[in-house]
């Protein structure tokens, strides 16, 4: 069985790649990292540790890799060949590789190859949908029809938390214990490959929700209320009884939406939440704040992982969510002058006021009534 991955950084050879080596795929990451790629197609193996007390090392084996800057041909060839294709690339990168899967799977359907999945493992929502929308932008309607036909782009969430490492050698890959792949079945098409570690499921929404609004909101919250309380890292944020305190309380109204919205139990939830928590305060794991809040326009956005969820929580629960909205209010005075978005936004505020860049940065209607209760906090 073959694998194509694009995406040979930590999160492609620390998560996915592992997992598909460890299913029986050779992987063949697709990269523009001329020394990574010489060092997989060198070793042919690289080594993943856990960040735990008791690090386990593994070592992924039958791996090799590709140029996609100076092998293009070979990349569309192997994905002519491909069982999967898989990505881990980021979001802005995804509409840069549309056009060599594009390729690739117009040889795949000449050659009357076997239907192919891509999944987009990406941290956004709808990713693969994203990726499909880019990769049949120039197809006309008969290769659009064919491909619908033969390749599907089914959805997926990820959550691993792979920490900013120097390693001396350059394939090893520090990972955190957890982690979490969950995919689409329903959008599929052909059989469903056996891969131990991946969950396969007919409704992804509960899943990427639950995942967002308390992985996500949870490590923004810690991140924002950190970088306010004049810390410098998360593992600083989450020994601070405040911010803890914070973090909890705020994940307590994110779950509270999750088990109204999809009926999740709600001790189980909480499990959930104290797990990710305890995550948060793995100390071989440290992460500056300044890099998990890095962003705060998108993450201000309205489906993003602060204001969704102080939205809903008003919405099903019919009360106020205090403690988002002390969240929202410390994105908003994020400052970090190295941050282009923070710079962004507060030369909005400057011009327009909090009330103002709320509606344009949150897409809120100046009466809706958590704008109203941020502002609260910003005074």
């Amino acid at each position: 069985m073959l694998a194509v991955h694009f995406g040979g950084g930590n999160i492609g050879r620390g998560f996915i790649g592992k997992l598909l080596a460890d299913a029986g795929y050779e992987v063949v990451f697709v990269d523009v990292n001329d020394e990574i790629v010489d060092l997989l197609n060198e070793k042919r193996e690289y080594k993943v540790v856990l960040a735990a007390d008791q690090s386990e090392e593994t070592i992924v084996k039958n791996v090799r890799a590709i140029n996609s800057k100076t092998n293009s041909d070979e990349v569309i060839s192997t994905i002519a060949k491909a069982d999967l294709v898989t990505t881990a690339v980021g979001p802005t990168v995804l509409g840069i590789i549309a056009n060599l899967i594009r390729d690739g799977l117009k040889m795949r359907a000449e050659a009357g190859s076997n239907p192919l999945n891509i999944i987009a493992c990406e941290n956004m929502i709808g990713g693969s949908s994203f990726l499909k929308e880019k990769v049949y932008e120039s197809l006309n309607a008969d290769q659009a029809g064919k491909f619908d036909q033969l390749f599907a782009f089914p959805n997926a969430a990820v959550d691993r938390i792979v920490p900013i490492q120097t390693n001396e050698d350059k394939l090893m890959v520090l990972v955190e214990p957890f982690y979490e792949w969950a995919v689409d079945q329903s959008m599929m098409i052909g059989e469903v490959p056996a891969i131990e570690g991946v969950t396969f499921v007919d409704d992804l929404s509960p899943y990427i929700e639950r995942k967002l609004f308390t992985v996500n909101t949870g490590h923004a919250a810690a991140a924002y209320l950190g970088y306010e309380a004049g810390l410098k890292t998360i593992k600083d944020a989450m020994e601070d009884d405040h911010v803890l305190e914070a973090v909890r309380n705020t994940l307590h109204e994110t779950g509270g939406v999750l088990v109204e919205k999809y009926g999740f139990n709600s001790e189980e939830h909480q499990q959930y939440i104290n797990k990710i928590v305890g995550r948060f305060k793995n100390p071989h794991i440290n992460d500056d704040i300044t890099r998990v809040a890095r962003g705060p326009l998108r993450k201000l956005g309205r489906n993003d992982r602060l204001v969704s969820p102080a939205v809903q929580y008003i919405q099903y629960l019919e009360k106020n969510p205090e403690n988002l909205a002390k969240v929202i209010a410390a994105a908003l005075k994020y400052d970090v002058q190295e941050d282009p978005e923070a710079v962004e936004l507060q030369e909005k505020i400057k011009a327009n006021g909090y009330e103002e860049t709320m509606v344009q940065v949150c897409g809120l209607s100046q009466d809706h009534p958590l704008v109203e209760l941020v502002l609260k906090n910003l005074k």
